[in-house]
Parts: C-alpha cells; sequence; structure tokens
C-alpha cells in the first residue's frame, strides 16, 4: 500500500433505528490515516490536551517514523480521536523497549511479532464505538496486513484492570517508571489469536450482546474482511 494514501472509514453513530433519518445532530465519524503534517498536529494537539488533563507529559509528534501508523477520527474537520501503531523494527524498536526492552527482547526471541499501540487519546464527548474502532482498524493493519502476534502495551497501574477486563489483557512486567509520560506503567500483552476469537464471537453485535468487554463494539467479522481488502489495496 502506498504510505501516502488516505484510507478512510466511516462511523455512523445513529441508532440503528436511525440511521435512515439523517437527522441535524448525526455523528459521523471518519477514521483515517494521519499521514500529512496537518493531521499530525491536529492529533498531537489533542494528545497534549488529554493528557495534560490527566497530569502526564506528552512529546508532540515528531518526524514521522517509518515503522509507525497513526489513525486520527475526525467529527465535522475536528479531530477527536487518535492513536498510533508501532511496528516492531530492528533498528527502531518499540516505544516500550525503552523501559521494558529485557521484557519484550525474550518475547522476541521466541519469535514473536509485536507490536505497541501508543498514543491513545480520546476526547470525553465521543463514545466506545470510536474506541472500539480504532483498536479494531490498527488489529487490521497489525495482524491481518503486517503478520503480528501480540500487542505490547504501557499503561498506568490505574488504568490494568481496564484493559484487561475490556480486552483481554494479560499482566507481562511490573510497574517500572515511564519517563516519556512521567508517570509509572505496567507492561501489558494480548495474544491477537485471543483478538481474533474474541472479533469472531462478538463483532458487530452490540445491540444484541450480553458480553461486558468492547468486542461487541468492533466491526462485524464480514465488515473486517471487507476493511482488510480496502486497506491492502489503499482504497478510500
Amino acid at each position: 500500500m502506498d504510505p501516502n494514501t488516505i484510507v478512510s472509514l466511516l462511523i455512523d453513530e445513529r441508532a440503528p433505528d436511525q440511521q435512515s433519518l439523517q437527522p441535524l445532530d448525526e455523528q459521523l465519524f471518519h477514521i483515517r490515516l494521519a499521514n500529512s503534517t496537518g493531521q499530525r498536529e491536529a492529533a498531537s494537539v489533542l494528545l497534549q490536551k488529554m493528557y495534560g488533563w490527566r497530569g502526564y507529559d506528552v512529546e508532540p509528534y515528531a518526524a514521522h517514523l517509518p515503522n509507525r501508523i497513526t489513525l486520527a477520527a475526525d467529527n465535522q474537520g475536528d479531530t477527536v480521536a487518535t492513536m498510533s501503531l508501532c511496528l516492531d523494527d530492528a533498528q527502531i524498536g518499540l516505544p516500550a523497549d525503552e523501559n521494558f526492552g529485557d521484557i519484550l527482547g525474550g518475547l522476541r526471541q521466541q519469535g514473536r511479532r509485536l507490536c505497541e499501540p501508543a498514543r491513545l487519546a480520546i476526547d470525553r464527548n465521543v463514545n466506545m464505538r470510536v474506541f472500539a474502532a480504532l483498536i479494531h482498524i490498527s488489529y487490521v493493519y497489525a495482524h491481518n496486513l503486517h503478520g503480528c502476534t501480540d500487542y505490547v502495551i504501557e499503561v498506568n497501574p490505574r488504568h490494568v484492570m481496564f484493559y484487561k477486563r475490556m480486552l483481554g489483557f494479560h499482566e507481562l512486567a511490573p510497574e517500572r517508571h515511564c519517563n516519556r509520560v512521567g508517570a509509572p506503567a505496567v507492561l501489558l500483552r494480548l495474544d491477537l489469536d485471543h483478538m481474533r476469537e474474541q472479533i469472531a464471537l462478538h463483532g458487530g453485535r452490540m445491540e444484541a450482546a450480553k458480553e461486558r468487554s468492547f468486542y461487541p463494539y468492533f466491526f462485524s467479522p464480514a465488515d473486517e474482511a471487507g476493511i482488510t481488502v480496502r486497506l491492502r489495496e489503499g482504497r478510500n
């Protein structure tokens, strides 16, 4: 896929029985690759706003790294959510290597292909479906297009149970200090085969689901297949 291609996916936030009515207050979220300088700057502003509100430090986006995919969701021209997916690279590594390089090195020796979702920021007025869509699209890039086997993430200890309960992460290493945000961090891991199984069971079933996780808010397996083709071909 051409790295300069902008791939836009539309999420309609109206209730299913309202989606044909087109009310004035409808919320349509476009999720796209943030490839341009302006798009990355808008994502950086949102990051600084949301991280600063929680008392964390965050560096603005620097020059685009070749192993990083940045996604952004916008509503009526405003960036309301963003996250990056860092693919493991022999020279660059992953952001988590700074604090947990010894742990990640052990996984690499086992033949695991790692990637790291990072720099997640979501406006407080945006609901969980946009969060789920960002994660699902990052999974498509990581697992379906790049053959990654595991997510690894650094999270504040206060958020560990959220990621365990809502996505199925497991603790990989206990708390260490993260200089990048000036706060403690715990290293979590998610086998992407587990995510694939949960998407197959629950994806796209948010109206009827009893599952208490984010997976019903993911796309359906059929939608995922179509998204994978579009992203592989670089089509809008």
